[in-house]
């Protein structure tokens, strides 16, 4: 039994939670005045009531008294028949009289209206008799009144002694019927207290729906259409046919709203174009740049970082940073990306060596990125830069310094052991020995020469000098450097071969410079070619593919040995400076500056581009390629694009 009513009782709080404060107070209020308008109204039927009860009180005593001193001498003298007819008189010209009873002293009724006692004797062997009032007494001035309630209403009960000479002959009863007018009025102010009570209400409920209709409905549209407003939804708008203040409440609401998507849209747009240019920007730029939230969720990311870390082709932007970079990286910034996260750090520097895919050095630097007001940390920015070229050029210019503090000490050494020697000792030495000790110093001079010339000679290539370019004979240019180098390779027992196309056009370039490329490739062709071995120098003239192609001819020069080869992995980097092959695979001396040399005077002075073709154990072909001079010739700004091999010299192996 408790279960059902605590249900109930939920029930009910929950349905009267949903209403609003003004409903609640609305209903109270409503409530309030219903209850008052009631207890008035049946105040007033109760007052109408009594008022009824006693004018009917007062109207049966005074019929009785006066019906009473009409037939009581009638009684006196037994005349029962006058009695009965002036009692029938009564009776018949009186509506109010319900019935007349006539009963003697001992309550015996002997007549009475409207029947008759000897009918009622003769129809049936009853005999009545009047029940009086515990409280009535025959000796009253005045008469008895009751009031009894019937199935047509309330009946008043008079009962009036007969007295004449103040002796008792007995009682006369009077009923009295309901006052009509009286019966009428309670009942239409019943019907009246029950019409406002429902009045009340209706006009409640009524007001409530107007109200809703025309306050709580604009009032709850416009709440709803600033909360959208507050989420950011400026395209909210009212459309309800209103007048008066709404009305211009209504417009004003709108006219703001309108005003606030034309202000977002045009911050959007600016926004948008500023987002652009950022992600533009950060897209140029050579260093790789991620930017993280708090928690870590990337929100720009830009190609070089992506390049970097292998994140082409994956949608990284909105997941966790720490779930896509390498092992390295995660273990190394893991915990100071937290801490900065929480404040506890502003900045933070990392190298890390990259050994997943391609092996590289980078350089991490973390810094957060604080509120206008720098106090709360917005998100982090992660700058990665690919120092592997720097560390490389480290390591090849600490190579260097090696390499050349051992080739100066060395000559430097023999230059003044020899000339001390010379100085302490000459005249016990012989002329033979004086010309040895000379030459070996005059030898040694050459190597400091060498050395020396050639970092000014990369330094001069490098610092952007500009050189006129004109027309040069290859032929003589190749000449010239196989007579320097012919007695070289007679020396060490190597075979130079000369294969230079009769009638070589000439090219455009510089005598000097080319001179310098020439005497690099063909030393360094003798220096990785032992002896039986060939060196091979070759100058031809290509054909362009189409007739219609509007490239000029091109020579092609090619350098081809025997020697030592040149391993994959090494042919990538043998260009670069400082970097000597020798040292991996023998003690040859060298500075590791050539051909670097090389490719700067044929790449940037001459717009061309040197290839190379070696294998380990059987040779090295080197080869580049040279515009056919015209005189309307134009030196291209740009390096030229170098049409692929399709054909490789190589020297047969003597």
């Amino acid at each position: 039994m408790l279960a059902p009513l605590k249900t109930i009782r939920e029930a009910i709080a929950n349905w009267w939670s949903e209403f609003t404060l003004q409903t609640k107070l609305l209903a109270a209020v409503t409530l309030v005045v219903s209850l008052v308008m009631s207890g008035l109204t049946f105040w007033a039927v109760n007052t109408i009531q009594q008022d009824a009860r006693l004018n009917d009180t007062r109207f049966g005593r005074d019929l009785g008294l006066l019906l009473a001193a009409n037939v009581a001498p009638l009684i006196a003298d037994h005349n029962l028949t006058e009695v009965a007819q002036f009692s029938q008189r009564f009776y018949s010209s009186t509506s109010s009289v319900r019935y007349m009873l006539y009963a003697d002293e001992t309550g015996k009724i002997y007549f009475g209206i409207p029947f008759w006692e000897p009918e009622v004797e003769t129809s049936l062997t009853i005999e009545r008799r009047i029940q009086l009032p515990d409280d009535y007494a025959s000796d009253a001035d005045k008469p008895m009144v009751r009031q009894h309630m019937s199935p047509d209403g309330v009946v008043t009960d008079v009962f009036v002694p007969l007295t004449v000479d103040k002796k008792y002959l007995g009682v006369l009863a009077i009923g009295i019927n309901p006052n009509p007018a009286a019966v009428i009025s309670t009942n239409f102010t019943r019907d009246v207290t029950i019409a406002v009570f429902i009045s009340i209400w209706v006009m409640v409920i009524l007001g409530g729906v107007i109200n809703a209709l025309t306050i709580t409905k604009p009032i709850k549209e416009l709440l709803l259409g600033v909360k959208q407003i507050a989420a950011g939804n400026f395209k909210q708008r009212i459309d309800l046919p209103f007048g008066g203040e709404l009305k211009e409440l209504i417009f004003s609401f709108n006219e703001m709203a309108e005003r606030l998507e034309r202000y977002e849209e045009q911050n959007i747009e600016e926004l948008t174009a500023e987002k652009a240019k950022l992600e533009t920007l950060v897209s140029t730029i050579a260093d790789g740049a991620v930017l993280i939230d708090n928690n870590m969720q990337v929100i720009l990311v830009n190609p070089t970082a992506r390049r970097i870390f292998g994140w082409e082709g994956v949608e990284i932007v909105g997941e966790n940073v720490l779930h896509h970079l390498p092992s390295a990286v995660q273990a190394e910034i893991t915990r100071p990306l937290y801490q900065m996260a929480a404040g506890d750090c502003e900045s933070a520097e990392f190298r890390i060596h990259l050994t997943q895919g391609i092996h590289r050095t980078i350089r991490i630097l973390l810094t957060t990125v604080l509120d206008q007001q720098r106090e709360n940390v917005k998100g982090i920015a992660i700058t990665v830069q690919d120092i592997t070229r720097e560390v490389e050029l480290n390591e090849a210019k600490s190579q260097f310094i090696s390499n050349v503090s051992h080739e100066l000490r060395t000559p430097l050494f023999n230059i003044k052991s020899f000339i001390e020697t010379l100085h302490d000792y000459g005249e016990e030495l012989s002329v033979d020995q004086r010309q040895e000790f000379l030459a070996t110093v005059n030898h040694e001079t050459d190597r400091l020469a060498r050395l020396v010339n050639d970092v000014l000679d990369l330094s001069r290539l490098e610092s952007g000098r500009r050189y006129n370019l004109d027309a040069v004979d290859l032929g003589q240019a190749i000449e010239q450097t196989l007579r320097t180098y012919q007695l070289n390779a007679k020396d060490k027992g190597i075979e130079i071969i000369q294969e230079v196309e009769p009638k070589l056009p000439l090219i455009v370039g510089h005598y000097d410079l080319l001179l310098q490329v020439l005497a690099n490739l063909v030393g360094n062709a003798l220096k990785f070619t032992k002896a039986g071995g060939k060196v091979a120098i070759r100058a031809y003239k290509l054909t362009p593919h189409s007739h219609k192609s509007d490239r000029p001819y091109r020579v092609r020069v090619e350098i081809a040995d025997t020697g030592i080869g040149i391993a994959p992995e090494d042919q990538k980097a043998i260009f670069d400076r400082f970097f000597r092959v020798e040292n991996r695979v023998h003690t040859l001396e060298g500075t590791g500056l050539g051909l670097s040399i090389v490719r700067n005077i044929i790449e940037d002075k001459h717009h061309s581009k040197v290839n190379l073709v070696s294998e380990v154990g059987v040779g090295t072909t080197f080869w580049f390629d040279l515009a056919v001079f015209e005189e309307e010739t134009v030196v291209p700004e740009q390096p030229a694009v170098v049409e692929t091999v399709t054909e490789t010299h190589t020297i047969p192996a003597s």
